[in-house]
């Protein structure tokens, strides 16, 4: 081998070695990067929670608390009613539901959360019975959904909700 051809050899090899380095270093960096793993037993459990306010909310007629778990972009699905896609609207379905004479329970069943931490939803079933002044009061069952989101403040809020009942439809 000729001392020419030694030393480009020898300079391809070191910046081969130092290529490999670099390389090495990079992955390892972004291994370092890689963000904590998400407890989504914890947020789970923050979601029966809030959930938990809301019907507690519900429960007492406290719209403005209720609505406080909405976010300002939320969207609603109520039943028997169009797609409401601003809060003022929201306000005004939920009001003609928390009135004297109507009770609305329910019970969630499943909550599941995104693997990244930033959405989950929770299911479950309702009741809701409204007492007439004259008669007998109804009773509707139902299935519940609700979409959480994770907010800028670490919050959580509900994103999209709609809810439909068991029963058949009046007629048929």
């Amino acid at each position: 081998m000729k001392i020419g051809s030694e030393q480009n050899y020898l300079t391809k090899m070191v910046l081969g070695m130092a290529a490999c380095g670099c390389f090495t270093g990079l992955l390892l960096l972004a291994g370092c990067n890689q963000p904590a793993p998400v407890d989504t037993k914890a947020i789970e459990q923050t979601i029966k929670n809030a959930d938990a306010q809301v019907l507690k909310a519900v429960t007492a007629h406290d719209l403005t608390t209720l609505l406080s778990f909405y976010a300002n972009d939320a969207v609603s699905l109520p039943a028997n009613e169009e797609l409401l896609v601003k809060h003022p609207d929201i306000q005004k379905s939920w009001a003609t539901r928390l009135i004297p004479g109507v009770s609305i329970s329910w019970t969630p069943m499943y909550v599941d959360v995104a693997k990244a931490g930033d959405l989950a939803y929770i299911l479950g079933s309702y009741n809701m019975t409204t007492k007439v002044a004259k008669g007998k009061p109804t009773t509707d069952t139902g299935k519940y959904l609700a979409i959480w989101k994770k907010q800028v403040d670490n919050s959580w809020k509900v994103e999209a909700d709609t809810w439909n009942s068991d029963l058949p439809l009046k007629g048929k």
